[in-house]
């Protein structure tokens, strides 16, 4: 398998370099040595043939590429190098007394003050990684590597280009993987739980595993514990339309009196709609209904093989369009206003500069959009998913199924978040050999869906791939060219501070790349947590500017400078600015009408299909 060489600072082992033999050969290495690497190669075929991927999809090859790089990155200036590895091995001397130190402290009865490092983290909070000096020390040492290895990537290059962003990412995979708490024998929870059951807790986790390798993935959540229809996604509906793509779901009305304008939902069809309708306590739809909208949902069927051929603009055509001439002949209303939540927005936008282009009359009123992108200039972490090998790759799998299997798109936004959505499984359902909780989240987060072939490879190569949506006339949908700049009209837009799907200062650039006049909020937390975050809750804030259109700002920074803090829920915000285009207070519609007749109860039968 190659010589291993270490790099300056040896006791730092992740920073060997496999198959090298020497300093000066590295040194000259191309890159495409790289990707020949008989190493790498063998390492991709093992992976590949283990049955262990499907269950921690990390990609090692991407790994030890990144490590590679960062390899010859070192031995361009060894100098500078070795003086970071001295430095790091005198933090972990220091770090490894100050620990022995403090527990003889303890021993002998005398108080200590530790210094706060600054580095909570919930995967050390068991009582043995601070007041076991053995365990302390294995999780100073980790910490300190950890950091070493990610400031190497910074101190040897320094250039936030693609390469970059591509080793962080990769390597900070690396880093989590590694941590002692994944292990049985260097987590003090584990071994002392294996203790306490008599080794029963090993046979469960030993069970646990063996039944997710079969399942083909990890469980994140008891799967017998919800269920659409009955414990999620149960405020009152009917479907008064279904087509081979959207099944429509209207909501029974809680108060006697409406807003004559209706809301119309547009959610990602890359997940199941009921995201915002999981348990009354979360959810959108109830609380919108209470507050006197009348409320439309559209579901998206789950593609098959026989839907290959479906394009993006069927998705517009049976999506947006069909679902507001019938929700404008059930309601009555002339105009009808739409929310367009991550993809969804994206079709949204699509669908309005169609319109225009073809100079119909919009049937939309004011707009909302949901952490959305129109501009995929800069898409966060899911960049390094989305290259032109990996779209390749994904086209080609989708070639010979008519399909993108969902598991690939989960394991990708798994990956975004591995500390919290597979490491955390990994001590629950297999070190500790418990069965995962009961939570509603993250049940809608494996209930997930597959991709039509076309549509899907025409959505990833026209935004995340070329962004062409932001170049006037470059897209072209049924015979019209696609400029964002036409659309018109009043829109709010929101994104999510700590978003790793859609950049928050991405989301804002809707109100750049077209002519709406727009109000953005800012929530805190994430894709899904900022969004799902009910008033009743009493939690998290939220960031507006009242100068007007958030599009007068130069960019994302100087808006957020402008901004103001607020508490709670930006579900208010919101409400409150739709409620002036939402018309007057009239008697609820009926549920369907004769030509859209109620097909059956909410949550239909699309939602169910897996």
């Amino acid at each position: 398998m190659g010589a291993m060489t270490a790099t300056p600072g040896a006791s730092v082992p992740w920073l060997a370099a496999p198959g090298v033999s020497t300093g000066d050969e590295v040194k000259d290495l191309p890159s495409g040595a790289i990707r020949n690497d008989p190493l790498l190669s063998t390492l991709e075929k093992l992976w590949d043939a283990n049955p262990m991927q499907n269950v921690l999809p990390i990609n090692w090859v991407e790994i030890s590429k990144s490590l590679q790089t960062l390899w010859q990155r070192e031995l361009s200036d060894p100098a500078a190098a070795m003086q970071r590895a001295t430095d790091f091995n005198t933090k972990l001397w220091g770090a490894t007394l100050e620990s022995w130190q403090d527990a003889a402290n303890r021993f002998w009865g005398i108080e200590g003050k530790k210094e706060d490092e600054g580095r909570p983290d919930r995967r050390f909070s068991a009582p043995d990684w601070t007041e076991n000096p053995y365990y302390e020390t294995l999780k100073e040492s980790y910490l300190l590597a950890s950091e070493y290895l990610l400031n190497e990537v910074e101190e040897t290059d320094g250039q936030d280009n693609e390469e970059q962003r591509r080793m962080r990412f990769h390597l900070q995979q690396f880093v989590d993987a590694l941590a002692p708490v994944n292990f049985l024998l260097t987590n003090p929870a584990a071994l002392k739980r294996a203790f306490e059951t008599g080794g029963v807790s090993l046979a469960e986790g030993t069970r646990n595993l063996l039944s997710d390798l079969e399942e083909g993935r990890m469980s994140m959540t008891d799967a017998n514990a919800f269920q659409p229809g009955e414990n999620l996604a149960i405020t009152p509906g009917k479907v008064v339309y279904r087509n081979d793509l959207i099944e429509l779901i209207q909501y029974e009305p809680t108060t006697e009196k409406v807003h004559e304008t209706p809301i119309v939902f547009f959610p990602p069809w890359i997940n199941k709609y009921y995201i915002l309708d999981l348990q009354p306590k979360n959810s959108m739809v109830k609380y919108l209904v209470d507050e006197g909208f009348t409320v439309f949902m559209v579901s998206w069927k789950n593609p098959d093989a026989s839907m290959e051929e479906t394009k993006f603009e069927d998705y517009m055509t049976m999506g947006p369009l069909a679902a507001v001439e019938a929700v404008k002949d059930i309601t009555g209303s002339e105009k009808v206003n739409p929310v367009g939540y991550c993809v969804g927005g994206t079709l949204l936008a699509v669908t309005l500069a169609w319109l225009a282009a073809g100079g119909d009359e919009n049937p939309f009123g004011a707009c909302t959009f949901m952490v959305s992108l129109q501009d995929f200039a800069e898409v966060g972490d899911t960049a390094v998913f989305m290259d032109e090998p990996q779209v390749e790759f994904m086209e080609q799998q989708m070639m010979e199924r008519g399909y993108l299997d969902n598991r690939k798109m989960a394991n990708m936004f798994n990956l975004l978040r591995s500390n919290d959505l597979i490491w955390s499984n990994v001590v629950n359902n297999y070190l500790l050999g418990q069965k995962p909780p009961a939570f509603d989240l993250l049940y809608w987060n494996a209930d997930g869906t597959r991709m039509a072939r076309d549509a899907h490879s025409f959505y990833i190569r026209n935004t995340y791939l070329e962004n062409n949506l932001i170049k006037p006339g470059k897209v072209e949908v049924l015979g019209r060219k696609i400029d964002l700049g036409t659309i018109e009209g009043e829109a709010y837009a929101v994104g999510a501070e700590k978003d790793h799907i859609v950049p928050w200062h991405s989301a804002w650039k809707i109100s750049q790349v077209t002519n709406l006049n727009t109000r953005f909020a800012l929530a805190n937390s994430g894709h899904i947590a900022g969004m799902i975050n009910p008033p009743s809750k009493g939690k998290g804030k939220h960031w507006v500017n009242e100068s007007g259109d958030a599009g007068s700002a130069a960019t994302a920074e100087e808006w957020r400078a402008n901004a103001t803090e607020q508490e709670g829920s930006w579900w208010e915000d919101w409400t409150n600015w739709l409620e002036p285009f939402s018309g007057e207070e009239v008697d609820p519609p009926k549920m369907g009408s004769e030509k859209y007749p109620p097909v059956e109860d909410a949550p239909g039968s699309y939602v169910k299909e897996k």
